[in-house]
């Protein structure tokens, strides 16, 4: 291919990633057996044919390309944002754990005889109409003889190379307002356990802006940051993708969290081999797993983990009726769990284990002016002290 063709490619790539689709998995059935495929490469063509029409592109080294136009028939399944394994299944993500993709799933017959899907979010019961191979794709266009609508759902997006489901969003009344909205919204990820803890205050001292806030862990705000979903996040330095911008908040300092009365709570600090006997609860998920656990087998302690919980105040809740102690950055300023009882947080020595508060966002993407703005005050909130104590 000529340099400048392959660039041109590259680039329609790369421009393409950004163009939403629904995602699709795509079968068939009949004589020349049964197949199917993940696409997302789907549209409607038009409702006011003699029956409605569709096109679908499938990549010709599909078996199921061959197989659609010998059979003749296809349905379009349209998945709901819970079945992304399907699309990874007939993807071919799973193929040295999976010999038959349609194990995958319930499914049942259209009445042209394609497989589908018991569940899925709409499905189209179509014929072939024509077969055209365009470069490494056959365009099928095809007629829809029925459909079936779920009562459930919203479809499941593909874009940015990532899954991601729609959120609803209020349309501008008039340009007036259109024009207002791009200075004074825009949408915010936090990692869930600090985001009580700080966002409000930040809020709060930028009057006038809307904050639209996107809440999760680790891997959920990278995927969020990839689809446009959120516009900047808050979250840890911790495995974030080449693909973000990192501006450094603060670093917090992990501290050990003790029932009201246990005897190391009389110490100012406890060193990890303290903990080797003592029953651990463990705040659960990435990146707090393995950050907690890593401190202490960074020093040679495999915990006692007795009990886990992905809810921090569930972690404090536990330990406060003495069914162990925890490992936490996030420190709230009531030293009380929700239920009334005390707890003890004292410094986790000998370790160097400090993690990283970061404000992240996409690699050469233009921040929007609230956007902007929201980061100068993080840069003033935080400057020069450590402004709080959070948790992983």
């Amino acid at each position: 291919m000529d340099p400048l063709d392959q660039a041109l490619r590259d680039k329609f790539l790369h421009g393409m990633s950004h163009a939403a689709c629904t995602v699709n998995i795509v079968t068939t059935d009949g004589v020349a057996g049964r197949a199917g495929v993940t696409v997302s490469a789907m549209s409607s063509v038009s409702a006011d044919s003699t029956k409605p029409t569709l096109l679908v592109c499938v990549h010709h080294l599909s078996p199921a390309a061959n197989m659609i136009v010998e059979n003749g028939v296809l349905c379009v399944n349209v998945l709901r944002d819970d079945q992304s394994y399907i699309s990874d299944t007939f993807a071919g993500r799973f193929k040295d754990e999976v010999t038959d993709k349609f194990e995958c799933a319930e499914w049942t017959k259209c009445p042209s005889g394609a497989p589908r899907l018991i569940d899925p979010l709409v499905a189209f019961d179509c014929t072939l109409l024509s077969s055209e191979r365009v470069g490494t794709h056959h365009i099928f266009l095809c007629e829809v003889q029925d459909l079936v609508l779920a009562r459930r759902g919203s479809p499941l997006i593909y874009a940015k190379r990532a899954y991601g489901t729609p959120l609803q969003i209020e349309g501008a009344k008039n340009l007036k307002h259109a024009l207002a909205a791009n200075e004074t919204t825009f949408k915010l990820g936090c990692f869930h356990t600090f985001g009580p803890y700080i966002l409000p205050r930040l809020i709060a001292d930028m009057p006038g802006t809307s904050v639209h806030l996107v809440e999760g862990d680790q891997r959920s705000l990278c995927q969020s940051l990839s689809t446009g979903e959120c516009e900047l996040a808050l979250m840890y330095d911790i495995d974030l993708p080449a693909d973000l911008d990192v501006e450094p908040i603060d670093r917090l300092s992990p501290y050990v969290l003790l029932p009201d009365g246990h005897p190391l709570a009389r110490q100012s600090e406890v060193l990890p081999h303290e903990l080797a006997e003592e029953p651990m609860v463990l705040l659960e998920g990435q990146p707090s797993r393995d950050y907690f656990i890593g401190l202490l087998e960074n020093s040679g302690v495999k915990p006692f983990i007795a009990y886990r919980s992905t809810s921090f105040e569930m972690v404090r809740g536990m330990v406060a009726h003495g069914l162990g102690f925890a490992l936490l950055v996030t420190q709230p300023a009531s030293a009380m769990s929700y239920d009334g009882l005390r707890v003890v947080s004292r410094p986790l020595g000998g370790v160097a284990g400090e993690s990283q508060l970061v404000l992240a966002h996409r690699k050469g993407e233009e921040l929007s002016p609230a956007a902007q703005r929201f980061t100068e005050l993080c840069r003033d909130q935080f400057a020069g002290s450590l402004a709080f104590q959070e948790a992983v």
